[in-house]
C-alpha cells in the first residue's frame, strides 16, 4: 500500500465515525444550511450573472452592454418614437400596478425589447388579427415582444368538401 491509499482509508474511517455519532433527530448543521442557501441562490433568476433586482437598479447604458449584439446595436441608435411612447405607457401602467390597478397595455410594437422594468406587466401584443395577452416574466428579458405573439396558426386540414378535386375526395375508411 502507498501512503496515499492509507490516508484515504483513514478519511473513510473518520467520516464513518462522524456519521455514527450524529443522532437521527438532530437539526441540520451550518454546512447544510450554507448548501441550502447556495442552492436557493442558484435557483433564483439570473441574466448574464445579475439578479432581477440588480438589473432593475442598473442604468440603461449598463444594461445595454449585457444584451446580444443585434439588440445592443439597435438600442445604441436610440429608441424610435413609437417605442418611446410605448415605454412611457408601460411606466404609467407600472405606477398604476403599484397602486393596485392592473392595466392591460395594448400595442402594435412587436420589435420592442423587454426591459427589466417591464417584468410583471401584462401587454396585449398584436399579431395581425387580435391582441395576444402576454405577461412579462424575468426569463423574457432581452427578447422582443413579437416573439411571444405568433402571427401564424398551425394548419389543421379538415375532410374534403364539395369543391374538392377528384384525387382529394378519397377518404380512407377507418
Amino acid at each position: 500500500m502507498t501512503p496515499d491509499e492509507e490516508i484515504n482509508e483513514e478519511e473513510l474511517e473518520d467520516s464513518e465515525e462522524d456519521l455514527e455519532e450524529e443522532p437521527e433527530g438532530k437539526e441540520p448543521s451550518e454546512k447544510e444550511d450554507l448548501d441550502a442557501e447556495k442552492e436557493l441562490e442558484r435557483l433564483k433568476f439570473h441574466y448574464r450573472g445579475y439578479t432581477l433586482e440588480e438589473l432593475k437598479k442598473m442604468n440603461m447604458d449598463t444594461f445595454i452592454q449585457l444584451l446580444p449584439a443585434r439588440a445592443r446595436r439597435s438600442l445604441k441608435r436610440g429608441l424610435p418614437p413609437r417605442q418611446k411612447k410605448l415605454l412611457e405607457r408601460l411606466r404609467r401602467a407600472y405606477r398604476a400596478k403599484k397602486h393596485g390597478k392592473d392595466l392591460l397595455t395594448r400595442t402594435h410594437v412587436r420589435d420592442m425589447l423587454v426591459f427589466p422594468e417591464m417584468v410583471g406587466l401584462t401587454i396585449g401584443v398584436y399579431n395581425g388579427l387580435d391582441y395576444n395577452v402576454v405577461e412579462i416574466k424575468p426569463d423574457m428579458i432581452g427578447h422582443f415582444l413579437g416573439e411571444f405573439s405568433p402571427t401564424r396558426k398551425r394548419v389543421e386540414h379538415g375532410t374534403p368538401g364539395i369543391g374538392a378535386t377528384r384525387s382529394s375526395k378519397y377518404v380512407p375508411l377507418k
